[in-house]
């Protein structure tokens, strides 16, 4: 894990160039473990882990005013200069504007900004310690700082409904340390904190000016390829030097079984359109996109491009094959990891402390697997579907600027992969309820649906879009929680539902697509360190705030076509220079679900155990017996919502890494000062602690 840690401390200490840190425990500093000090007091800021020496830049304009960014950031050291200096003056938004994925932080006097992303995988934290406020880009340095507890309200609104900002707030599952917001900057001011938003807020009295799509498109390719460019030109990373040969394997062999990357850029390549244009496109870039020559494949300056074959769950036959069409490019160097039973989700379970929990703690080890095949810097499609498709919601905004006739092909598309002729009416009569509906009535009712625990919905892909027709819906894992868990949600969405009386300031479609991407991006946050690869650095362009923000601009009428994300993907690699794609490009797999469904038979037994004496039954989430019966009703091929049950597995695993662990992130304390630091009783009434409104 990398983070940056600092804080803004009420009082003006004296100025230290070389040493910064409070008074801790017998007269030691104060100061995070396996940290690189970027400035000192009176309000200090530290670089951890493992950053390379090209991802950590400071600027300073004189001693009281500098900028920090940490991270992939195309600016130059005069671009970023600049910034510092409009920064002094209030405008934050130009420090997100930046080709790459990085953190900005200004200091400007005894007042400090740190910007997140638009997307959410690069959070910022906060907490109140010694009068004035701690900040970090992960959660769990400010909890051990802190000594917080877990916040239950926070777990259980992460079961109950893990796309509702209403529920979640700005908390974390550590009580006392707060999230901000995607798209929004922390701002310290001598200890004092403000949060504040750095994008426009589109009105909603009126429609916004019709887009050009082929403008729209032309700007979506233009910030892929700058995204990918700013990642070619960074300095090139060779892990640690092989130890030596082993009998019987060869250089690449030797890099996976000791999990060293190879040398050089690398992408996926799935077959899907995500990540064959990134492969595309980073091998079609002027100038030396591959692996090194001298080091490793032997394969020059090619693109090492690795595709996954599962060959315990079929149904990917026709992507690998894509695959294998599209390297056939002179540029890339193909590589084919299989997977066998022991690369399933839930197969193997055992992994490192994330920062939060997440679903793809289930899935990290078949992760693992492949990226141990690829470059020390690899690039991966994640995100793209949440930042190009048109979440279903999205009709809504449709009817509301009155562009009917835009809704006649995807409920065409639905109406053939159902077969009914009544799918027209009852797509368009839920769209047209969507968008009549206030948001605070949409919390209301899912307050009701929790606390009647109503949570059947129609089936087939009709039955999912109108279910996605709606301000907000239940988690997947809702139907598991004790009756006092949805209770204390319910009461949590009831009070946001006072709070929300204007609404979220968006339309319902743009609103839930912005949640769902939240959500992912958070995932792909636990992801990368759960799956991490020693020396590996996963690049997610998609999640770029320049990317982001171009996708944004995508005409509604042009999202809600069947195939719109190929489509785009297409445009963009023609603009690119590429036009000889493979038969079937875009076609969606749906392989992830039978292989989640065929690990969790495999691995049910094993699945069981784990929740005969579980933690989240502890807190108060559920009941282990209700748990263990899902599980093994799932197992035998139940219809039940498989990425509930990932909820769940997560969660509990994640608990158990927390509680197990040893050590502080901080010298200076005692061992006893970290977060959880008495563990979870078993009590009734656990969550109410944590579940009262901020």
């Amino acid at each position: 894990m990398r983070w940056l840690v600092g804080w803004s401390s009420t009082a003006a200490r004296a100025l230290g160039a070389e040493t910064a840190g409070a008074t801790g425990y017998d007269g030691e500093t104060l100061r995070p473990v396996g940290s690189h000090l970027l400035w000192g007091d009176p309000d200090p800021l530290w670089a951890v882990g493992d950053w390379r020496p090209d991802e950590v830049r400071v600027v300073h304009a004189d001693a009281q005013n500098r900028i920090a960014v940490l991270g992939i950031c195309g600016a130059s050291d005069e671009e970023l200069r600049r910034g510092l200096f409009t920064a002094r003056g209030g405008a934050l938004r130009h420090l997100t504007a930046w080709p790459g994925s990085y953190t900005a932080v200004v200091q400007a006097g005894r007042r400090i900004t740190v910007c997140g992303d638009l997307a959410g995988a690069r959070p910022v934290f906060h907490a109140p310690w010694e009068g004035g406020t701690a900040y970090a880009t992960a959660a769990l340095p400010l909890a051990d700082l802190t000594e917080a507890n877990l916040d239950f309200g926070h777990l259980a609104a992460l079961l109950a409904a893990p796309e509702v900002p209403a529920a979640l707030r700005d908390t974390t599952p550590y009580e006392g340390v707060r999230r901000v917001a995607p798209g929004h900057a922390l701002v310290l001011r001598a200890g004092a904190r403000d949060i504040v938003g750095y994008e426009p807020v589109a009105s909603l009295a009126v429609a916004a000016p019709p887009a050009d799509p082929d403008r729209a498109v032309d700007a979506v390719r233009d910030a892929l390829v700058e995204a990918v460019r700013v990642r070619l030109a960074a300095p090139r990373h060779v892990p640690g030097l092989d130890p030596g040969p082993v009998p019987g394997m060869g250089p690449a062999e030797r890099r996976a079984a000791r999990g060293m990357p190879v040398p050089g850029i690398g992408a996926d390549l799935s077959g899907g359109p995500a990540s064959g244009t990134l492969a595309l496109l980073a091998a079609g870039l002027p100038g030396r996109p591959g692996t090194l020559l001298g080091h490793g494949t032997g394969a020059g300056e090619r693109l090492l491009a690795v595709t996954f074959n599962d060959l315990a769950v079929g149904g990917r036959e026709a992507e690998v094959e894509r695959a294998g069409a599209l390297a056939a490019n002179p540029r890339l160097h193909h590589v084919v990891v299989t997977g066998a039973e022991d690369t399933l989700p839930y197969a193997d379970l055992d992994g490192p402390l994330t920062d939060e929990p997440g679903p793809s703690l289930v899935t990290a080890a078949r992760h693992r697997a492949r990226l141990a095949a690829g470059s020390a810097d690899h690039f991966t499609g994640h995100g793209a579907r949440q930042v190009l498709d048109a979440h279903p919601a999205r009709l809504a905004d449709l009817l509301l600027d009155r562009k009917r006739r835009h809704l006649v092909r995807p409920v065409a598309a639905l109406t053939r992969a159902d077969g009914s002729v009544l799918v027209p009416a009852r797509v368009y009569g839920a769209a047209r309820r969507l968008s009549r509906t206030p948001y605070r009535t949409g919390l209301e009712a899912l307050a009701e649906r929790l606390m009647r625990r109503r949570f059947d919905e129609p089936k087939g892909p009709v039955g999912a879009s109108l279910a996605a027709l709606t301000w907000a819906r239940p988690g997947p894992a809702a139907r598991w929680l004790t009756g006092e868990a949805l209770a204390e949600v319910s009461v949590l969405l009831q009070t946001g539902a006072d709070r929300a009386a204007g609404g979220p300031g968006q339309r319902p479609g743009e609103f839930r697509a912005r949640t769902v991407l939240a959500r992912h991006a958070a995932d792909l946050r636990v992801l990368e360190q759960a799956a991490e690869v020693r020396s590996q650095r996963l690049h997610a362009p998609f999640l770029d705030n320049q990317v982001v923000r171009a996708c944004r601009d995508l005409p509604e009428a042009l999202r809600v076509k069947p195939g719109a994300r190929a489509a785009v993907l297409r445009t963009v690699l023609e603009g690119a220079g590429v036009t000889d794609l493979p038969p079937g490009w875009g076609t969606p797999s749906h392989a992830s679900s039978a292989a989640a469904r065929t690990g969790l038979r495999l691995a049910a037994d094993s699945l069981v155990d784990l929740f005969d004496t579980p933690l989240l039954a502890d807190a108060g989430l559920v009941e282990a017996r209700v748990v263990r019966k899902a599980v093994r009703e799932a197992a035998a091929g139940e219809p039940l919502p498989l990425d509930g049950l990932a909820d769940l597995v997560s969660l509990e695993l994640w608990l158990g890494r927390l509680l197990s662990r040893r050590g502080t992130c901080w010298t200076g304390t005692p061992a006893r000062a970290r977060a959880v630091p008495a563990g979870i009783a078993p009590q009734r009434g656990a969550l109410r602690a944590g579940a009262r409104p901020s």
